[in-house]
């Protein structure tokens, strides 16, 4: 019955904090759409930003890591149920229908450019990426040990590569920022054909492979009391390492902390660390939030909970839908603004979005209501999805999306 139980509360309590960080996602993506300033200024630029534009882009750096190191706990209670060759296989398998959408369904929802000819790499390739390599790492036996060991040296290894990269006159290629600096680098892979690294997969693929081991705590054997105190304690040790390296302003993220004309805005630059690719002091306060959050959600149900849950289990048809929805939306509001279609082509040599204009957008009051307007539409659908799921177990493509 104990065992029972603890699995249920496993299953809930992982898929409500996946649904907070798909909730939460698609402020940032309605904020890239519709909010005036957004292709314009990064909103962490202590010089031109404002604290609310600050936080609701901070916020959602909550969402990559979080999604991504689930992703891996949820790998290894599947493989409670597969053998290793199954689950290798599947992880491959899944791991390239991933980045097949990334570069197509989803590349095609951010642009809404025919031609596919600019295509992006970010949070769904660095997923696919990491199931690849985690897949592989399966099917050659590789041990818990050993994936634990590997991912801790990625993670907390990673930002040596830095030190390279801040000598005079270093400049990334492709394959460096393919495998390390990403931050959006733009690259001609073939005449007429480009590609955008967002993501760089390496460091994602260390954080899937501790959370694949974080699975471990998700089992029935460990109390949903002992499993409290294990991610508590991991919570507030991750977040307590972030404080002291981040302090000392030596290692772990390549951009230091200064002090700043207030002391809010000294606090906003302590805590304002990097994505492109993520550094440890990144993944330290991100994921130590995931962890404090497993802990205490857990004991919690109600209908917000249920709510987030049913994004939490239909997180990737969620987010195809929810880029549709807001690039339809932008586009709408363009068209009723008063513009042509010959105008957005133009724009496009700029930004390579079409119906997204650079400089011109709404105000961040009009980003929260559309945030929450699609937040609130996209849960019947996500619902009625994952009823559909339930009922039919059976087929065997669901089980990728």
């Amino acid at each position: 019955m104990q065992a029972s139980i603890a699995k249920n509360n496993r299953i809930e309590s992982i898929d409500i904090v996946r649904g907070i960080a798909m909730v939460i996602m698609a402020l940032d993506h309605v904020r890239d759409f519709v909010h005036i300033q957004a292709n314009v200024d990064d909103p962490l630029n202590l010089q031109t930003t404002t604290p609310i534009l600050f936080f609701t882009r901070w916020i959602t750096h909550f969402c990559a890591p979080t999604f991504v190191f689930l992703s891996g706990t949820s790998i290894y209670l599947q493989s409670l149920r597969k053998s290793k060759k199954e689950l290798s296989s599947f992880l491959i398998k899944r791991g390239l229908w991933l980045v097949f959408a990334e570069i197509t369904i989803i590349t095609f929802a951010w642009t809404f450019n025919p031609f596919l000819n600019v295509f992006a790499l970010q949070v769904i390739w660095a997923i696919g990426m990491s199931m690849i390599v985690l897949g592989i790492f399966i099917g050659f036996g590789f041990s818990y040990q050993l994936i634990f060991a590997i991912g801790l040296m990625i993670v907390f290894g990673h930002n040596l590569l830095d030190i390279p990269e801040a000598t005079t006159g270093f400049k990334a290629g492709f394959w460096w920022d393919l495998l390390h600096h990403s931050n959006f680098a733009f690259y001609q892979v073939v005449p007429n054909h480009f590609v955008i690294i967002a993501y760089a997969f390496p460091i994602w693929a260390g954080v899937m492979m501790l959370g694949y081991c974080a699975g471990k705590f998700f089992t029935s054997s460990y109390t949903q009391q002992k499993r409290f105190v294990i991610l508590s304690k991991l919570g507030i040790g991750l977040i307590a390492l972030f404080i002291v390296l981040r302090f000392l302003n030596i290692y772990g993220d390549p951009v230091k902390w200064t002090t700043q004309p207030t002391a809010l805005y000294t606090f906003l630059s302590f805590i304002n660390v990097f994505k492109y690719p993520p550094s440890l002091m990144y993944l330290c306060i991100t994921i130590g939030t995931a962890f404090i959050l497993l802990a205490f959600l857990e004991k919690i149900k109600n209908r917000l909970t249920d709510a987030l849950t049913i994004y939490g289990r239909t997180a990737f048809f969620y987010y195809i839908l929810h880029f549709y929805i807001i690039h339809i939306v932008a586009t709408i509001l363009f068209f009723t603004s008063g513009k042509s279609v010959d105008y957005a082509i133009k724009a496009a040599q700029e930004l390579p979005f079409l119906f997204v204009i650079k400089g011109e957008g709404y105000s961040l009051s009009v980003v929260y209501i559309l945030w929450i307007g699609l937040v609130v539409a996209l849960y019947p659908l996500c619902k009625k999805y994952d009823r559909y799921k339930i009922a039919h177990k059976e087929k065997w493509w669901l089980s990728y999306l």
